[in-house]
């Protein structure tokens, strides 16, 4: 191995290199038999810096990934880059774009709401596409949104509200964003935090929203130490923030956790007077010399008692974690995760958790590269697993990716259906399927 290849960043090599070209391919190759059922586009986002460099991997141009499957054909694989102003710019420093809003690398996320579908990233506003993944524009909710959206909103599986928030480098530290299902910005709420944190994500039930206040910190000598303004400071504490759905910053109660950090929660709900918190839980992130793995792990709060309880579910890494769309916020039983590699973060497997029985069950991708696994529901279905996991999954012998659909109910058996792609698909962030007719 030579010196600039050991001297490259891993978010800049193998398959986690960017790509440059805009491909659409069409009539897709499939082995097995895509289900006549499963009608929609499996989207796919992350970095993807168009200069072939990035400080650090979560800082690359956006481009998203795209298949279109109707009628057990695939129609047409897409990637695009998502274009913001930032995108065009030439000499763009993404951290000098913190302040403007429509400067966002789009390059975490992908979500469908209220007839849209938007591209995200946590520090600006969402970016608006169209069904061919062509950027339209930013979306700040008719001129509501002042400043950045999570790349993680949940949508009530009950009510089609999308709930999210924004964090800052400045007060206020932490804003809570309700949206209806008609896609209008209907709350727009302070929340008294103690400074200035990276909050990747939150958690939902029928009834409230809790936010992680966790101690990873805002400190731009971490730009030196870790790539990003960021670095872990224990003293700041670690605290769960419950709040009504419609409240305010006077009604969140505060209860403290032992410090640790959650890029993702798989899932949450109410249990009497109880609320379970389904955590992708590390013991720290940007903190110098320090990898500590994620696994899934489970918070209880007593609102009663005033406590939370800590239990570990599983010492396998895993993240990424992803449930039936139609069981956020409320009791549920499967969860989907991608069952990390030891020596990166790709999946080599994916893991299917039953949360009633505490088993596990554990798809191999066989010397694959998966992705993060997205649970697809069989729109004729019952059971809350009756559905297909389908994920990107890229291929070493061939130098290209696949989407693979697995059976949730035969999860461990081969994929019933494996869409080829003529091109290799990067490792990525976070994607979701986009029904017919959203």
């Amino acid at each position: 191995m030579s010196e600039a290849t050991q001297e490259t960043p891993f978010w800049l090599k193998d398959n986690f290199a960017p790509v440059f070209e805009e491909t659409t391919a069409t009539d897709l190759i499939i082995s097995g038999k895509i289900p006549e059922q499963l009608n929609g586009r499996l989207l796919r986002n992350g970095a993807n810096p168009k200069s072939g460099w990035s400080g650090h991997w979560f800082l690359g141009d956006g481009m998203l990934h795209g298949v279109e499957i109707q009628n057990s054909k695939a129609n047409w694989y897409r990637n695009r880059y998502v274009k913001t102003p930032i995108f065009h710019d030439p000499d763009a420093d993404v951290m000098s774009s913190l302040g403007d809003m429509s400067r966002s690398t789009a390059n975490t996320h992908v979500i469908h709401h209220a007839g849209k579908i938007m591209a995200l990233e946590e520090g600006h506003w969402p970016y608006v596409l169209d069904d061919k993944l062509e950027t339209l524009g930013p979306n700040n909710f008719g001129g509501k949104l002042h400043g950045p959206m999570t790349a993680h909103p949940k949508t009530c599986a009950e009510t089609g509200e999308l709930l999210a928030f924004g964090y800052s480098m400045t007060p206020p530290f932490l804003t809570y964003l309700r949206v209806s299902s008609s896609g209008e910005l209907v709350q727009v709420e302070p929340i008294s935090v103690k400074g200035a944190t990276m909050i990747h994500d939150f958690n939902v039930t029928r009834n409230h929203v809790i936010f992680m206040d966790l101690p990873a910190v805002w400190n731009l000598s971490g730009m030196g130490e870790t790539g990003l303004p960021v670095l872990w400071d224990e003293s700041y504490g670690a605290r769960l923030g419950v709040m009504p759905r419609n409240g305010s910053d006077k009604d969140v109660t505060w209860y403290d956790i032992n410090p640790c950090y959650v890029f993702h929660p798989l899932n949450s709900y109410e249990e009497e007077d109880k609320i379970v918190i389904d955590v992708c839980r590390m013991e720290d992130t940007m903190k110098p010399g320090s990898s500590s793995p994620p696994m899934l792990y489970r918070w209880v709060i007593d609102q009663t008692k005033g406590a939370v309880t800590e239990t570990q579910i599983d010492d396998r890494m895993a993240d990424f974690p992803r449930v039936c769309d139609t069981r956020v916020g409320l009791k549920y039983r499967y969860g989907y995760c991608a069952a990390f590699a030891a020596h990166a973060p790709y999946a080599d497997g994916f893991l299917k958790y039953d949360l009633d029985t505490q088993k596990s069950l554990f798809h191999d991708l066989k010397g694959g590269q998966g992705s993060e696994p997205v649970f697809v529901k069989n729109p004729n279905g019952q059971d809350e697993d009756d559905g297909w996991v389908l994920s990107y999954v890229y291929r070493p012998e061939t130098d290209t990716s696949e989407i693979v659909i697995l059976d949730a109910n035969a999860f461990d058996n081969e994929p019933i259906a494996r869409i080829h792609l003529p091109v290799r698909v990067p490792a990525g962030f976070h994607g979701n399927w986009v029904p017919d007719g959203y």
